[in-house]
Order: C-alpha cells, then sequence, then structure tokens
C-alpha cells in the first residue's frame, strides 16, 4: 500500500480524498494555488505545495509542477480528483513515465473513452445503443451546418474532450449555430485544450442515468447501480440520486451489464462511470464515459456500504476487488445536493467574495463533504461548487424530507448560494411524484407561467418564527427580570397573550401569541390556524433556528435587523416585518419607496474576467446583439444589449476583471 499521495486537485473533493487517506493510514500532500493558501485542503494535508498563480494554467493545470511536487514530497502515486487534470491522458502518461502511480485508468483508456467520438465507437463495438448523431468531430461552421443538416434540428454541440456540462449548448435553428459553435470551441478549448465538437441529436424530454463501475487490474469487472441527474441547470447537476424511481431491476441489470462489457472492450480498471439517456418511450442510449470519480459519488457509497476513494486507491495498488457482482445489493435511498455559489434570482450568475458566516448542517444520515469555511475566499478562477450535501433514508421520501430540513439549516452568509434554490426543487410536488426529465428546471421552476404559490403553512411557519424571534428579543430585559418578581400573589402558569402583525410582499399574517406557562411553548394563532410551538432557549438563538411545531422539528435560516427579518424555509426565502397592532396602523399608510434606475449604461450582470470586447465606441447595435464575453467560474457568458441604440464609450478592455454592476459600456441618449 502507497505510504505518501499527492492530491492533483483543491476545494471539497480533495479534503474527501485526505478523510479517506486519513482512515487508511496515507499521508497526503497537497498543492495549491497562491489565492487557496488558507484553504482546507491544504490545512486538513499532511504537507503542502504552492504550484504558482491564480489561473489553473498556472497552478492545478501544470503537469510539470505537479509531478515535481509528487516526486521532491516523495510520493508514491497521485490522486487527480475530478476536474482539472483528472481525464488528461498525457497527465497520466506522464505520472507513470516519472516513476509514480496514477489512481486512476491507464492514459491509453482515457485517451479512447475521454474522447466521445472514440468512446461512441467503442460503445458501437460493444452493443451499447447510442444517440444518432454525426460520427467525426466538427471544427468549422460549414461542417457544424452540413452534420446539423444530417441529423436535423434540434441538435447538440458536444465537446469531444472532457465533460461536466463546459463547453455544450443547444442549437435549434442554423442561423443560432455561428455564435454557440464560437462560445462551445472558446469555452472547450479553455477547459480541456481541445476545441473539437461533435454533433448529435437533441432529445427533449430524456433522463440523465448513470451506471457506476469499478474495475481492477485482474479482470473483475462490477456495476454499482445507477444514479438519477437529471435535475440540471445548463447541463450542470444539481442534483442526484441513488436508485433511480424510473428503472426496474430488469432496466437496472441490462444498463448495468451493458456498462460492464463496454468497461471490458476498453481495458478499463479502476472507477468510471457509463452514462445514459433514457427516454420517454423506455429507450436508452450510451452518452459518455467519465473516466474518473464523479462528483455526484457518495449517493452510491451511501446506498452500497462503500468507500470508492478507498476502492480506487487499493486497485491502484494492485489489490483485487473484494467482492463479486452478485454480493452488491442496494440498501434504501441517498439524494445529493451540489451547493453552488450563485445568485440564482439575478439568472444564476456567479457570486464572489468571503464567507463571513459558515455553519454546515448535521444530524443522522446526513453528510457534507465540503470545501470552504468562514472565512473561505470564493473566487472567479474556479468552479463554483462549494459542498456537496448528502442525505440517506429508508425510501425516496424519507432521503428526501432528511435534505430538505438538512438544507433549511445550511447558513452560509458573504455570497449568495443555490440553497434554497435546491430546495424549491426537492419541495416541488412535479419531484416528489419521481415525474423528472432534464427539462424539470426550465419547465417548473423558471417558466412564467409553471410558479406556483407557496403552501400556506409553509408560510404561516415562516410568520411564526419571525413574531416569535422578534417577540422574545423585543422582552429580552423583561424576562432575564422575572426571577427577581415577587411571587407573592402571582401564579408562575399566569397565561399572556400578544398580538403582532407580520407582513411578506403582499401577504399579510395576524399572529396570536399565547404562553402556556412555560417560556419554550407557545399556542400560536396565525389567522384561523391554532399552532403549538416550542422554542429552544434564548441563548440558542442564532441565524439557524430550530421550532417544534405541532410535533414536527422545523428548521429556518434567518437574518434580522430592528422588526425585518429575512427568513429562509424549504426554498421559500421571503422578508418579513413584524409590527405590533399600533405600528400596523401607521405602517399602512407610508407610501413605497422609489427604486432609481441607471440609464443608457449596460451594467456588468456578474463577477468575471473580459474575454472579448465585440463592438467599439459609434457603433449601432441592435437588442440582443452580443457586446462583451465574460468568462466567469470556468464558464463563458455573452452579455447582450438589452435594446437598440449606438455605443457612446467602452468601459473595459479585455483581461480585465470585472464585478457585479460595473459599467461595461455607455449608450448614447436619445
Amino acid at each position: 500500500m502507497f505510504e505518501k499521495i499527492l492530491i492533483a486537485n483543491r476545494g471539497e473533493i480533495a479534503v474527501r480524498i485526505i478523510r479517506t487517506c486519513q482512515t487508511m493510514g496515507i499521508q497526503t500532500v497537497a498543492v495549491y494555488s497562491e489565492p487557496d493558501f488558507r484553504s482546507i485542503h491544504v490545512i486538513q494535508a499532511d504537507e503542502a505545495v504552492l504550484l504558482g498563480g491564480a489561473r489553473p494554467g498556472e497552478s492545478y493545470l501544470s503537469i510539470d509542477k505537479i509531478i515535481e511536487a509528487a516526486l521532491t514530497t516523495g510520493c508514491q502515486a497521485i490522486h487527480p480528483g475530478y476536474g482539472f487534470l483528472s481525464e488528461n491522458p498525457l497527465f497520466a502518461e506522464k505520472v507513470a513515465a516519472a516513476g509514480l502511480t496514477f489512481i486512476g485508468p491507464p492514459a491509453t483508456v482515457i485517451a479512447a473513452m475521454g474522447d466521445k467520438i472514440a468512446a461512441k465507437k467503442l460503445a458501437v463495438i460493444a452493443g451499447v445503443p447510442t444517440v444518432p448523431g454525426h460520427s467525426e468531430p466538427v471544427v468549422s461552421l460549414e461542417e457544424a451546418l452540413t452534420a446539423a443538416a444530417q441529423v436535423g434540428f434540434p441538435v447538440l454541440l458536444k465537446p469531444a474532450a472532457g465533460g461536466g456540462g463546459k463547453g455544450m449548448r443547444t442549437v435549434d435553428q442554423a442561423m443560432d449555430m455561428a455564435s454557440a459553435l464560437m462560445l462551445c470551441q472558446q469555452e472547450t478549448r479553455k477547459s480541456f485544450g481541445d476545441s473539437r465538437l461533435f454533433v448529435e441529436r437533441f432529445i427533449r424530454r430524456p433522463r440523465h442515468i448513470e451506471i457506476q463501475i469499478i474495475a481492477d487490474q485482474h479482470g473483475n469487472v462490477v456495476h454499482l447501480g445507477e444514479r438519477e441527474c437529471s435535475i440540471q441547470r445548463r447541463y450542470q447537476k444539481i442534483i442526484e440520486e441513488s436508485p433511480s424511481c424510473a428503472l426496474s431491476p430488469a432496466l437496472r441489470e441490462e444498463m448495468g451489464s451493458l456498462a460492464c462489457e463496454l468497461a471490458r472492450n476498453a481495458g478499463y480498471v479502476n472507477a468510471g462511470t457509463v452514462e445514459f439517456i433514457l427516454d420517454e418511450d423506455g429507450s436508452f442510449y450510451f452518452l459518455e464515459m467519465n473516466t474518473r470519480l464523479q462528483v455526484e459519488h457518495p449517493v452510491t457509497e451511501l446506498v452500497n456500504s462503500l468507500d470508492l476513494v478507498e476502492l480506487q486507491i487499493r486497485i491502484a495498488a494492485g489489490e483485487p476487488l473484494p467482492f463479486r457482482q452478485q454480493d452488491v445489493s442496494l440498501r434504501g435511498w441517498a439524494m445529493e445536493v451540489r451547493i453552488c455559489a450563485e445568485d440564482t434570482k439575478r439568472g444564476f450568475v456567479p457570486s464572489i467574495g468571503l464567507i463571513t458566516r459558515y455553519a454546515a448542517p448535521r444530524g443522522r444520515k446526513v453528510r457534507v463533504d465540503s470545501g470552504v469555511d468562514a472565512g473561505s475566499t470564493v473566487s472567479v478562477y474556479y468552479d463554483p461548487m462549494l459542498a456537496k450535501v448528502i442525505t440517506w433514508g429508508e425510501d425516496r421520501e424519507e432521503a428526501r424530507k432528511r435534505m430538505v430540513q438538512a438544507l433549511n439549516g445550511y447558513h452560509i452568509e458573504g455570497i449568495f448560494t443555490n440553497i434554497d434554490f435546491a430546495n424549491q426543487v426537492l419541495t416541488h410536488p412535479v419531484f416528489i411524484k419521481g415525474d423528472i426529465a432534464t427539462d424539470f428546471i426550465p419547465t417548473h421552476l423558471l417558466a412564467e407561467d409553471a410558479r406556483i404559490a407557496p403552501p400556506l403553512t409553509s408560510l404561516h411557519y415562516m410568520a411564526i418564527a419571525t413574531t416569535l424571534i422578534y417577540h422574545l428579543r423585543e422582552n429580552l430585559v423583561q424576562n432575564s427580570l422575572l426571577h427577581l418578581k415577587s411571587r407573592v400573589g402571582a401564579s408562575s402558569q399566569q397565561k399572556a397573550s400578544y398580538e403582532y402583525v407580520a407582513k411578506s410582499d403582499e401577504d399579510i399574517f395576524h399572529i396570536n401569541l399565547e404562553s402556556t406557562g412555560s417560556e419554550l411553548q407557545w399556542r400560536v394563532l396565525a389567522g384561523d390556524t391554532v399552532y403549538l410551538v416550542t422554542t429552544p432557549p434564548l441563548e440558542f438563538y442564532r441565524r439557524r433556528l430550530k421550532l417544534h411545531i405541532n410535533d414536527e422539528d422545523v428548521f429556518f435560516r434567518l437574518k434580522y435587523s430592528g422588526n425585518f427579518f429575512e427568513v429562509a424555509f424549504s426554498g421559500i426565502a421571503r422578508t418579513f416585518e413584524i409590527y405590533n397592532p399600533r405600528e400596523w396602523q401607521l405602517a399602512k399608510y407610508m407610501p413605497p419607496p422609489i427604486e432609481k434606475l441607471r440609464g443608457n449604461i449596460l451594467d456588468c450582470p456578474m463577477p468575471g474576467l473580459v474575454v472579448s470586447v465585440k463592438v467599439a465606441a459609434g457603433e449601432r447595435v441592435f437588442r440582443g446583439q452580443e457586446l462583451i464575453i465574460l468568462e466567469s467560474m470556468k464558464m463563458e457568458s455573452a452579455v447582450s444589449a438589452p435594446g437598440d441604440g449606438v455605443v457612446e464609450s467602452v468601459c473595459v478592455k479585455t483581461g480585465d476583471a470585472v464585478e457585479t454592476g460595473t459599467i461595461l459600456l455607455h449608450f448614447k441618449k436619445d
């Protein structure tokens, strides 16, 4: 067994690998870039080596620097994690040439299976169904249009190298091809060093199903069941679960057997994932093979009671698999949510900055794989994923409810995250039924006609939570002096009643608090509904709140200033204002605030780096025209003209770092 392993990655996956190495008694070496010098993976590793500057090319993508770090620190092996160099055959080849062990498949297999076009050809040989598409990569616009004409619109542009949703776009018509092709090529070139793309038919409402396989150096190949990864946004997975409610035992075995057959034909070794899309009619097609550990591997670990990183390390050290296919049985249900730094209310633009407060959820059957803590800095240079929350239950509903409660108690301040958005998915009636596909988010959450009103009970819970905290804070002094009062002629069971009004947007709730004789127990009337509520002791009031309402533990996240409360619960994020009856009578007549608009400018929608400026002063532009290309968190996005007009001045240039709200250019006034 290895004595020391270098981890060629950062963030939560580096921390997760360190955890397994510590359990196995293996020393670890972390590598880091200049901005990551205080990162958790650097602190937790036994040793750490600085690679270079912030840009991945200067650090985490520098093959020679990483290998030199492994050699100088006396490592015997390198674990690549996922992303960065994990699917780079040249890296695996150079690691082996340096006398080190690459914890993953051989370089030749990475080259074959990591290239989607080559992998598709291998799948055909192995008898695995494939999506109809053009068999050769395209480079030019002419080639892309020709291929699309053969396949038929809509088509999907996909990078020939790499995965993770980078460099993928749907093209609905020929006139959109030029722009999509350019952006895809730029993204895939920067992410994988390869601008080749291929064109395949876009299937409208598929499920995304992937099979986890594990193979040793002795010819044993086993699959560990499937993962449902259909909840996606821009081809980035958000929620994964295992097993999938769409697969019967027979279909699971068929897909698993084909995945293993493909791995055998390719000479695969170590952990890998064969991805399929499942059509509404039950047909399934090979999508790609990921020659590395997947982000969503924890859900497979929980339903199989295995440590996939430990298996990876043991296989790389030459050990055989300790089990056979007949020994594999799935138990219970697991769900995972990816916690990302993004502002979901502003089109999911990246969010950067310092994490000022951080408190991860805890509890039975709740696991958090995190790469950040209070004081961590989130930059534009790396992937927006901060952490993953994984829950387990005896069945899907138990795992789902546990996840909802876990996210209710996940508190991050200083940046925006997708925590509440993920809870919107988890609490949506369609998701609860399991009727999901890759278009779930645009169809059920983002479409204007798909929005549903929050449940009244949830709004009542939020109004009760904010009102109770307001009341207890306002009466803190009186409560602290209760023990000094004379007991003569007074009863400790005497009840007191308090009236408040809680306002959120257009919703107004009349809340009556009635003490039941205990300072921790309340009878609350919200409208015409009665709730029995137990609060924690005052010293436990933080920005996370746990109440016991009608025999149920309920978790909230909240921030308050005066009588204003920002509260989040089960995917609903609202601001509440709390008034006593007299204050409410005055507040009703206050004029609404006036918002000032900024005209004739183009604001930057997200933090990032300016990749390209496509317009100059004096040029006439039209609504929707791409003016500036930004790169943020490994993705490129175009900033388009909000309307027709003439550019008066451009305020940025290629290479500039910009923040949200930075003025990019001015338009001439009418």
